[in-house]
């Protein structure tokens, strides 16, 4: 497991799962959750990077990635950008890999971030109402 602790930004949407849906539609519905689709990349190219990065295990080149996904390179390497910002991609000289096993330690790893950044948070907000005399 990667501490996420680095983690730059990364955009969470509370998402309906209530409705059972085949595999594809859930994998979708998690990366909506994560912010992965934005208005802008109407043909989910960046969902699909994460997808070929999740079936890997392994490293891929922005070539490899472009070639699977059916996607100029320079889009990749925006998206791959997008990703790496998140934190849940790095890059090796080998290529682009995601930081996490499953898609279970990656939520494991956001909600860990998440109440550290919440925990920090509460300290500095009661040192501002102290400040204020609130």
């Amino acid at each position: 497991m990667v501490c996420m602790e680095y983690l730059k930004e990364i955009r969470i949407l509370n998402v309906d799962f209530s409705r059972k849906r085949v595999l594809n539609e859930e994998l979708q519905m998690f990366s909506h959750c994560l912010g992965m689709f934005n208005k802008r990349d109407k043909e989910k190219s960046c969902f699909r990077i994460f997808v070929h990065l999740l079936e890997e295990k392994g490293y891929l080149s922005s070539e490899q990635l472009a070639k699977r996904s059916n996607l100029s390179r320079a889009t990749v390497i925006h998206h791959i950008g997008r990703l790496i910002d998140s934190g849940l991609v790095m890059k090796k000289e080998q290529g682009y890999f995601l930081r996490f096993d499953s898609l279970e330690d990656l939520t494991r790893e956001i909600e860990k971030d998440v109440c550290s950044t919440f925990k920090r948070l509460r300290k500095i907000s009661k040192r501002i109402d102290e400040g204020l005399d609130i």
